[in-house]
């Protein structure tokens, strides 16, 4: 018996120290990279750039040379691009087992900045879908930056007409994160009843007006200074979070589209229509745990309940940019733009993104 104590001990101990020793590998920092030298004869571009984890302050401005883009690939001209959460989880680094695939101690990725929208400078030879001269917009990685090659196949599509570059900028990540959501995640049919909680976001204003785009009665859930404008982009019911707990009104929704977590799994079944459909948009902040902790209790609870409770990650989507684009252009669906930033002042532009009271998407401009 003592035989079995100490080595259910010992391995205890040697758990122990694997996750600690893992734990301090992970948040470790590694000082910053000096540059290295741009060749004297290549052509340069500016572009934000991130050599090591940590605050908006690693971030700096630098000349790097300008991409070539392949026989697939369209050179797009950045005329403006937007900051997402995702920036800062990338630039920090955190949660930290999130550097399993970015890199241990210093991101492998450099280039930060993930929507754009701008003008076709060149295409490669295999190109057909797209021409110079092209107004586009879409995602890759890198677009805090003059310039950025996309694939033809990839995240990019034609900007419509009666959009501005910085409305067709905003659009990227979070409106396709609305979209599949509501459509993919969240079976949003016509006349259902959605309640967005965080409707004056980045992904809360195009998840109100794609809702309604898709025949569904809106309640959008914000604060007090955001109503009217929750209530412009189409929403038929505002919540004020600051005078009302929609979890206790006692009303039913088929769909929650949740981007804030303020509120517990359980209290959200009780608005939840017997069927109903909660859809989990990102998670709490934290390095260690506390992201996943939304995502591990939804895994517990749906095998008892009847609803639906999950947590979904977007995934860039040329036709689904083309809906966006369709809906943009039908009038259905207008990009919120809070502020406006140049690129010298990406720093500045993710420590407001970083402080969570944005009113839709914060733009980059580069013109």
């Amino acid at each position: 018996m003592k035989l079995r104590y100490k080595i259910t001990g010992g391995i205890l101990v040697v758990l122990v120290v694997a996750i600690g020793s893992l734990a301090l590998v992970l948040s470790h920092n590694s000082a910053c990279e000096q540059a290295p030298e741009v060749s004297s004869d290549a052509e340069t571009m500016k572009a934000i750039v991130h050599r090591c984890y940590g605050s908006p302050d690693v971030l700096e401005v630098e000349d790097i040379q300008k991409p070539t883009p392949d026989d697939d690939e369209v050179l797009v001209r950045v005329h403006a691009a937007s900051v997402n959460p995702l920036d800062w989880h990338y630039m920090r680094g955190s949660p930290y087992i999130m550097r399993l695939g970015t890199g241990i101690g210093s991101p492998k990725e450099t280039r930060l900045g993930v929507d754009f929208a701008g003008t076709v400078e060149a295409i490669g030879s295999n190109v057909s879908r797209f021409k110079p001269g092209d107004a586009v917009f879409g995602g890759r990685t890198g677009a805090f930056a003059e310039y950025i090659t996309v694939r033809e196949g990839g995240a990019l599509a034609m900007k419509p007409a009666n959009v501005s570059f910085e409305q067709a900028a905003a659009v990227g990540i979070a409106g396709i994160t609305a979209l599949q959501a509501l459509r993919d995640h969240g079976k949003l049919e016509p006349g259902q009843k959605v309640l967005i909680n965080g409707a004056s976001g980045g992904v809360g204003t195009f998840a109100v007006q794609i809702a309604k785009a898709f025949g569904a009665e809106v309640t959008g859930v914000c604060s007090t200074r955001n109503i009217l404008m929750v209530r412009f982009i189409g929403a038929d019911h505002v919540i004020d979070y600051k005078q009302e707990n929609y979890t206790e009104s006692g009303k039913q929704y088929d769909l929650i589209v949740d981007m804030v977590g303020n509120h517990s799994l359980l209290a959200n079944k009780r608005v939840l229509s017997p069927d109903g459909i909660f859809v989990m948009v990102g998670g709490s902040k934290g390095n260690w745990l506390a992201p996943l902790m939304g995502p591990i209790k939804a895994f517990l609870l749906s095998p008892f309940v009847k609803q639906d409770f999950g947590m979904m990650l977007a995934r860039f989507s040329q036709d689904d940019l083309a809906v966006l684009a369709d809906l943009m252009q039908e009038g259905k669906l207008t990009p919120v733009i809070d502020r406006d930033y140049m690129l010298s002042e990406v720093p500045a532009a993710i420590r407001y993104s970083e402080e969570g009271h944005a009113r839709g998407k914060i733009i980059i401009e580069l013109r």
